[in-house]
C-alpha cells in the first residue's frame, strides 16, 4: 500500500506569505502527487491548512486541494480555525466532543487522526476528552495502528519549537503505552523539517512545508522562529506486512535525471 503524507500548506486568501504565495506551492505538489503518484491509496495532511484560518484561505485552499485524483484525509493544525474549516469541510469527521479526530481501516491496520489543536495557543494539546476518545479507539482496535497529529508529542532540540511542542504528551504516552507493540508510526508535521526518529519505541517521521521551512537552529533563541526558503516537499509513504518506509519527495527539484 501507498499513501502520501503532506503537511503544513499554509494557504492565505491571495497574494503571498513571506514573499511566496502558499497556493501556487499546493498547486504544484498537487500536480506532482497526480503526475507521479496517482497510484497512492490516499493522501494524509496533518494540519496547518491554512496560515490565518480564515474563510477566503479555505476556500482557496479547496479549490486547489480538489484537484487531487486520489482521497483525502485531513487534520486542523494551530493555524487552523475548527470552525471555519467545518464549514469548509463538513464531510470531515468528528469526534462525540466535536474535536476533528476520526479512525479508518486499510489491509495494513487502523489509521488514526488526531485533534492536538489548542485554540488559546500555537502549542499543541491533547485533553481529557481526546485521551478517552483516542483510549477507545485503541482497545476497540486488534491489528496495527498507525497515528498522525500536528503537533509532535517530542522535542527536537530547535528550542522555539519545542516550545510550542504537544504540552500534553506525558498523558498522550499514558494512553498509547499498554499499546505500543502495535503501533506502527507515528506522523507529525508542524515543525517543517524532515525529521526521523523513535520516541520511547515509536518510530515517526515529520515532513517539510510547503510554503516555507523552519530553519535548523539547534542552539538558536527560544523567544523567535528562524525560517528559511528550504524545497518544498512530501513524504511518499509504503507500507507492508513488515515494514514502513518514508520517502521525502523534492517536488519541485528541477535537476536532470542521469543513469549511473
Amino acid at each position: 500500500m501507498k499513501f502520501i503524507h503532506l503537511t503544513d500548506t499554509h494557504v492565505i486568501g491571495e497574494g503571498e506569505l513571506y514573499g511566496q504565495d502558499p497556493a501556487a506551492r499546493l498547486r504544484a505538489a498537487v500536480a506532482s502527487i497526480n503526475a507521479e503518484h496517482g497510484d497512492a491509496d490516499f493522501v494524509v495532511l496533518t494540519g496547518d491548512m491554512t496560515h490565518w484560518g480564515d474563510t477566503a484561505a479555505y476556500a482557496r485552499f479547496s479549490r486547489e486541494i480538489k484537484e487531487l485524483d486520489i482521497p483525502l484525509h485531513l487534520l486542523v493544525g494551530n493555524h487552523d480555525d475548527t470552525a471555519a474549516f467545518t464549514e469548509a469541510f463538513p464531510e470531515i469527521p468528528r469526534d462525540e466532543n466535536g474535536f476533528v479526530q476520526s479512525g479508518f481501516d486499510t489491509p495494513f491496520g487502523r489509521f488514526l487522526l488526531l485533534d492536538t489543536k489548542d485554540p488559546e495557543t500555537h502549542a499543541g494539546a491533547y485533553c481529557s476528552a481526546r485521551q478517552a476518545w483516542l483510549d477507545r479507539e485503541l482497545e476497540q482496535t486488534n491489528g496495527s495502528v498507525i497515528l498522525f497529529m500536528h503537533h509532535p508529542p517530542i522535542k527536537t532540540g530547535i528550542v522555539s519549537m519545542d516550545r510550542i511542542m504537544l504540552q500534553d504528551a506525558e498523558a498522550l504516552y499514558d494512553v498509547i503505552a499498554p499499546h505500543k507493540a502495535r503501533i506502527r508510526h507515528l506522523f507529525f508535521g508542524h515543525v517543517h523539517r524532515t525529521i526521523f526518529g523513535n520516541w520511547r519505541g515509536i518510530s515517526y517521521s515529520c515532513m517539510r512545508g510547503l510554503n516555507h521551512q523552519v530553519a535548523l537552529e539547534l542552539d538558536g533563541a527560544a523567544d523567535r522562529i528562524a525560517a528559511n526558503f528550504e524545497p518544498p516537499a512530501y513524504g511518499v509513504v509504503t507500507l507492508s506486512d513488515d515494514q514502513v518506509t518514508v520517502h521525502v519527495h523534492d517536488f519541485s527539484d528541477g535537476s536532470e535525471k542521469f543513469f549511473l
